[in-house]
């Protein structure tokens, strides 16, 4: 089968989009290749709509298939489950590319599948799949109005790169993600390491400008499949848009009401009730109620085709007073943060906690700190790093105000936690400075509008409050866009009804000097890049606000750890010794693990061994540091020790020095004279002081005791000889092993035994 194939030349490097080989039965099939990364994307349009179906049933699902990599997923099964985080982080950046781009009221079930199928571990797949999703849509015939395009933007040396790769990202201070169209920005995603928002902007026209590039090589794509398989037939379809006049039609009717009912004092739970009271009255004043209501009105609208033109109306209102007034439904102005206030320590036995409410919105945010032990293991094609600091994010139904069953994380809770956990990930101290593994839980107790930036800033000050040395705190706000009549408004710290009825979400986090990440969704075609900036300007005055209302609860991480957190120490030591510390088996580590009761844990990076001691308790850390200082540390003649005694030889005693290591007490250093037995002089298991004498070349050590015991008396002395004289007379033979290989004059030795 002959494929159709067009390569894009951009910025140095060449996407290849391929049709007509793989896929055929899907209305568009694309397989997409950067280097050796190999992606397969379809898309396939349902002809009918289910009865009663009132939404648009839009699914986009990313899938890496470990083979890609010639690799086997882990655990028993060996077979691909649930979907990864990265998975779902794929998932979304194309779903919500792709969705504000289908017609208003369409509602046909679409779905977009996207494969890994090789994988150039140097070259990420996540935003390639972005593209070649796109092409498969704009190929299937379907209502899309496309196509749109996925970049991956780096800077190395204040010099941006396109689709860097993974080296190049570890050396980038952006990694941003940006979709669009040929004539706006459609998506922006990503983190930054306190990128200024002149920078911002410069980052975001620089992918615009390659973005069109590739939106016109999928155009000639589709062009050489209709000039070789013929043309693409758009598909026909209708929508559920309620009808203009209608809409029209109540506004006029009850448009005064919900104006009032705007600009009267703000609670969100009076708000959705008034809103809904008026609807339910106008349903009545036009069908009546009971069993005399009518079915339709005299021009044929049910009660469905009502409430839904109900909703456009409601809306239109809400816009046309922002844009026309400034005036937005709680009464603030377009650039006002909502009443802050926050609480730390507020949990007593967790390592750190903050209580953080912004107006309605309230996050409880709750830190651990772990041991290396605790990290969150990473088992994905193109990354395999384990994470150190990781946020969960968890949105319970109570927050509001709704009964409904609890599962697992959601696709919104893992996107809302990856943002909030990108934000902050900057911003930590290094592992050297700070050995420990950080779980962060945000649990959102209250929800009207921007409970992820609530996550960041409530995460920020519960990190500080257990003590972790943040190098600077971090806010977060979210922007949203009311945009119509020539006329646009940006709003700051939106809330819920503003983003469903708004046009933008715009979320940005960082530091007072910069940001570290961000998030934009839109819900029309595309966005400006001078709307984009003043968003960015004004985002930035709300950002500042936010972090001096956090410093007014704390202002910088506290000097001590929570005294529930385990202590962690850290010290760095010669790649060589690390065999010595764990012994053979495991010995030495676990005798010292059980001796002292702390955890202890090495690791090898960078040519350097990492060895952490972690404990509760301070003495029990102390004492194992001890320990590995005595196997590390180098023995120097003249250095005194506490020895025990291990073993007992005809000739001398075996003592342990330091975990680990072991000396030789020859009997002509265990005692001042002659010492025929040695066990009359120690037992195994004593403790003896003792001074190392001699580091032979073969690295084994000799001590003795001879200087922490008083001297001889003069009838001692004459004793002594008594009994080597005695000794000689007997024709005494050398012990094995008697100064042979380990003589040499010891202090105070006697030469003439």
């Amino acid at each position: 089968m002959n494929a159709i194939t067009h390569s894009i030349e951009v910025a140095g490097k060449t996407l290849t989009l391929e049709t007509g080989k793989l896929a055929k039965q899907a209305h568009g099939s694309v397989v997409i290749s950067l280097g050796d990364t190999m992606v397969l994307s379809t898309c396939v349009i349902s002809p009918d709509v289910r009865e009663g179906q009132n939404f648009f049933p839009l699914t986009v699902d990313y899938r890496e298939r470990y083979s890609a990599a010639g690799s086997f997923p882990g655990g028993f099964m060996k077979r691909e489950a649930r979907p990864t985080d990265k998975e779902v982080l794929t998932s979304r950046l194309i779903d919500r590319t792709l969705r504000p781009l289908f017609p208003d009221g369409f509602i046909n079930e679409v779905q977009v599948l996207n494969f890994l199928l090789s994988a150039d571990t140097d070259i990420d797949a996540d935003c390639i799949a972005g593209v070649s999703a796109s092409a498969a849509v704009t190929l299937s015939g379907g209502p899309f109005d496309g196509p749109t395009a996925h970049v991956r933007v780096g800077r190395v040396d204040g010099e941006f790169i396109l689709y860097p790769t993974m080296d190049e990202r570890a050396e980038s201070d952006f990694d941003l993600i940006v979709a669009g169209k040929t004539d706006a920005i459609v998506m922006v995603e990503g983190e930054m390491l306190e990128v200024s928002e002149e920078d911002m902007v410069a980052a975001l026209e620089f992918a615009h400008t390659h973005i069109k590039t590739i939106c016109e090589g999928i155009l000639e794509l589709k062009s050489k499949f209709e000039a070789d398989r013929g043309a693409i037939t758009p598909m026909e379809y209708t929508t559920t848009a309620p009808n203009a006049d209608l809409v029209a039609k109540i506004k006029e009717m009850v448009g005064g009401e919900i104006e009032a009912h705007i600009r009267a004092p703000y609670a969100k739970e009076t708000f959705y009730a008034g809103i809904k009271a008026i609807r339910d009255k106008m349903l009545v004043s036009v069908f009546g109620e009971g069993d005399d209501a009518a079915d339709a009105d005299a021009d044929g609208f049910g009660i469905g085709d009502y409430k839904g033109a109900y909703k456009n109306a409601e809306s239109e209102v809400m816009r046309d007073l922002i844009l026309n007034e400034g005036l937005r439904i709680d009464d603030r102005g377009i650039d006002q943060v909502r009443p802050i206030w926050s609480e730390v320590g507020y949990l007593p036995r967790v390592h750190g906690s903050c209580v953080f409410t912004r107006g309605e919105t309230q996050a409880l945010a709750q830190v651990t700190l772990g041991t290396g032990r605790d990290v969150q293991a990473v088992d994905q094609v193109f990354d395999q790093v384990d994470k150190r600091f990781y946020l969960h994010y968890n949105f319970p139904p109570f927050s509001v105000g709704e009964a409904r069953f609890m599962r697992g994380p959601g696709r919104r809770e893992i996107g809302h936690g990856y943002l909030a956990e990108r934000a902050l990930k900057p911003m930590l101290p290094s592992e050297t400075e700070f050995p420990y593994t950080i779980r962060l839980i945000s649990d959102i107790l209250e929800s009207n509008g921007s409970s992820s930036m609530a996550s960041v800033c409530g995460g920020a000050l519960a990190m500080m409050d257990a003590g972790v040395p943040l190098k600077k705190p971090v806010s977060g706000i979210a922007m949203g866009l009311i945009a119509g009549d020539g006329k646009t408004a940006i709003l700051s710290d939106i809330l819920g009804t503003e983003d469903h009825l708004g046009d933008m979400d715009f979320k940005v986090c960082g530091t007072k000097d910069g940001i570290t990440a961000c998030q934009m969704d839109i819900k029309i075609d595309g966005l400006a890049s001078d709307t984009m900036k003043q968003a960015l300007d004004q985002a930035k005055i709300g950002r500042l606000h936010i972090l001096d209302e956090m410093a007014k609860t704390l202002d910088a991480p506290r000097p001590e750890l929570a005294p529930t957190a385990p202590r962690l120490i850290q010290i760095i030591i010669d790649t060589d010794f690390i065999g010595a510390i764990i012994g053979p088996g495991g010995k030495i580590i676990k005798g010292i693990q059980a001796e002292t009761g702390a955890q202890i844990d090495i690791d090898e990076r960078d040519g350097k061994g990492f060895v952490t001691i972690s404990s509760t308790d301070m003495d029990s850390a102390n004492k194992a540091i001890e320990f590995i200082k005595g196997i590390v540390s180098q023995p120097e003649i003249g250095e005194e020790y506490d020895a025990t005694v291990k073993n007992l030889l005809p000739f001398g005693a075996i003592l342990e020095i330091m975990p680990g290591k072991e000396a030789m007490l020859h009997v002509s250093e265990m005692a001042h004279g002659f010492v025929e037995n040695p066990e009359d002089h120690v037992q195994v298991g004593d403790k003896v002081q003792v001074q190392l004498i001699e580091v032979r070349n073969d690295g084994k050590l000799r001590v003795s005791r001879k200087p922490y015991l008083p001297e001889p008396t003069e009838e001692e002395k004459e004793e002594m000889r008594r009994k080597r004289e005695e000794h000689k007379a007997r024709g005494g033979n050398r012990r094995n092993g008697d100064r042979r290989g380990g003589g040499g004059r010891g202090r105070g030795g006697d030469r003439r035994r």
